[in-house]
């Protein structure tokens, strides 16, 4: 079996290449049980570990185990750790280990992206990016590979986190400034992209212009939620699967709102990479995107991962 490192990991990956393989995976023949879902307490600290397994018709069958501590940012520690493994599915032979926490990463911008890439105005130039942590610090990457993205405006709870991802996106040629006013940042922007571990809500509907974006892809339990229930009154709503609306706290508040019913979503990833579902058909449409994540993506990017690496390794 295979160790494949941080850097490695992240070599690997390109949004050019992570966003089509996304859009495949939910195009593909994937099997992707339930994720078990463990509460963890220790100490006095408690913190969520899910297990999310799947496999495909290309003979990959691969287990992540996520582990979501919202207390380590006091600690100066990330929020979400986790590992992969890859095995063969005809086999069960394990392949590789791969470093989940940037799998994890780039799966959920690639998909926050590829959400974009259907619901996103085409035009779109202004990117507000919500959080400061491992994913956030992807999202201007993803979304500049499918739209014409020019400027960034960071906000974070911690205003200090949103100063410091700030000076990385500017460090890498971003035009790239850290916010403390969410609500003026939120009228200006053409894509809302909220990335954070929020039990309350953020971003509230009157804030939107017409045509906005927003996207959601940082809460995936009940009691997490980054969007104020107004934000779906009159929204063109998507999610990633199925399971976001039995699972999103941001979808839940907003059924029990009476802002957004349950037969009022409009579509999943899998049916806007099908063509089932339109996407964005006029321009002043407010278009929301709602993702908890799935396995089948985390096995979509470490197929690619240990693809890529056995390529090298032979070449």
């Amino acid at each position: 079996m295979q160790v494949i490192d941080t850097a490695a990991t992240r070599g690997a990956l390109a949004f050019e290449t992570v966003i089509p393989a996304l859009r495949d995976a939910f195009l593909g023949d994937v099997a992707v049980p339930p994720r078990h879902v463990h509460a963890i307490e220790c100490d006095g600290a408690h913190g969520t570990s899910l297990i999310m397994p799947a496999w495909n018709a290309q003979g990959y069958f691969g287990v992540k185990v996520i582990n979501i501590f919202p207390g380590n940012t006091r600690q100066g520690l990330p929020g979400l750790h986790a590992t992969y493994t890859l095995y063969s599915a005809r086999t069960g032979v394990p392949l590789a280990q791969v470093d989940g926490d940037v799998v994890t990463a780039f799966r959920t911008a690639g998909a926050a992206a590829l959400g974009a890439s259907y619901l996103a105005r085409g035009d779109a130039r202004t990117l507000l990016i919500v959080g400061s942590g491992r994913i956030a610090g992807l999202l201007a990457q993803a979304m500049r590979a499918v739209r014409p993205i020019d400027r960034v405006l960071v906000w974070n709870v911690r205003p200090a986190g949103a100063q410091a991802l700030a000076r990385t996106l500017a460090a890498q040629g971003t035009d790239a400034r850290a916010v403390t006013d969410l609500e003026s940042a939120a009228r200006q922007a053409d894509i809302v992209s909220c990335a954070t571990l929020s039990t309350e809500p953020l971003v509230r509907g009157g804030w939107l212009r017409p045509g906005t974006h927003l996207d959601l892809v940082g809460s995936f339990k009940p009691e997490m939620i980054e969007a104020h229930a107004d934000c779906f009154a009159g929204a063109s709503v998507y999610v990633d699967t199925d399971e976001a609306p039995t699972k999103a706290g941001d979808l839940l508040a907003a059924f029990a709102a009476g802002t957004l019913a349950r037969d009022g979503l409009r579509g999943t990833l899998f049916d806007l990479a099908a063509g089932r579902a339109p996407g964005r058909t006029e321009a002043s449409e407010i278009t929301v995107f709602k993702a908890v994540g799935s396995a089948l993506e985390d096995l979509a990017l470490a197929a690619l991962v240990y693809e890529a690496v056995t390529r090298a390794n032979v070449g």
